[in-house]
């Protein structure tokens, strides 16, 4: 067995040429530490100026007149009514959307059919068009001189300038948010889980509950999140077919403004502090399931596989 050649180490000076070549390189492409410095003090007061002080303002004006006036504006009986109005429309708008959001992405990522980009087209719409425009389709449709109109006025069915009217304006403005969240997870799961928990004999229905809804749920709940939180600050399509009739068509927006063109300021912002505290909750659980989405497709990976129960 001949004797195993020695490791020669480089020359000194290619060594110390490419340690400079490094150098230089890094210098090159590295921001000065005053240019970070600028950087950042500028995102930090954009940041500042733009969200901070405003989002603290809300709050002072709410309690500027103290706890008492603060509690007795969002205890009187109108802003319950926007309070409850704004809750019951995103319970029924938001279930709906999340539903729909499941079936699109579903059929998007997981078949091929004839019209299938027009559907993802057709998801996108609600963020193509304003608010308003939404609103005054409604408005053209079911309206006293709309298409259906007439015809459910006949038979005593009120939708514009009433609660069916705010709902179906909020679940178009909605409908995009679940079912966006939820396409590229299922792109990025995949379904080869799928494929194994069928071929081992389980059912459509058992490879959704117990393979596919496990795989995606995290992206389920931020879309939900993101979803509900438009649906209760939503205010241009709801104003044009809520009618403004107070304690009875009156969203927690809509009261605000309402509020606000009355002069009646300290109430005004104790409602938008309401909502303000909403928008809060909902940037940390965003920021919360953000996470646990980015590590979901990891951990899948890393996983035992599919479930053999789905059998």
């Amino acid at each position: 067995m001949p004797p195993a050649e020695p490791i020669v180490p480089p020359p000194p000076d290619r060594v110390a040429r490419a340690a400079g070549t490094s150098a230089r390189l890094t210098r090159a492409t590295a921001d000065p530490p005053w240019a970070r410095a600028l950087i950042i003090a500028a995102a930090l007061i954009f940041l500042a100026l733009f969200l901070v002080i405003p989002l603290a303002a809300v709050f002072v004006a709410a309690f500027a007149q103290g706890v008492g006036v603060y509690l007795a504006a969002v205890t009187n009986p109108e802003a319950r009514s926007a309070i409850r109005l704004t809750l019951m429309t995103a319970a029924i708008a938001v279930p709906l959307n999340m539903v729909f959001g499941l079936a699109a992405a579903w059929a998007i990522t997981r078949f091929d059919f004839r019209g299938k980009n027009l559907l993802t087209t057709l998801i996108d719409l609600p963020f193509a068009v304003s608010p308003v425009i939404a609103g005054m389709l409604y408005v053209l449709l079911f309206g006293a001189q709309g298409l259906l109109g007439r015809s459910l006025a006949d038979r005593n069915i009120r939708i514009i300038f009433a609660v069916p009217g705010i709902v179906l304006a909020t679940i178009f403005v909605t409908l995009p948010f679940v079912a966006r969240e939820l396409i590229p997870v299922m792109e990025a799961s995949g379904t080869e889980e799928e494929q194994a928990a069928i071929t081992l004999g389980a059912t459509g229905w058992q490879t959704f509950w117990r393979v596919t809804l496990p795989k995606v749920k995290w992206g389920l709940l931020y879309g939900v999140i993101i979803c509900n939180a438009r649906a209760m600050g939503e205010f241009g399509a709801v104003s044009v077919v809520s009618g403004h009739i107070r304690g009875l068509t009156d969203t927690m927006p809509l009261y605000i403004e309402i509020l606000y063109n009355d002069y009646d300021f300290a109430a005004a912002f104790a409602v938008a502090s309401l909502l303000t505290s909403l928008a809060l909750v909902t940037l940390l659980a965003k920021r919360f399931l953000g996470r646990r989405i980015t590590d979901a497709p990891r951990v899948a990976a890393e996983g035992p596989g599919v479930d053999r129960r789905a059998a």
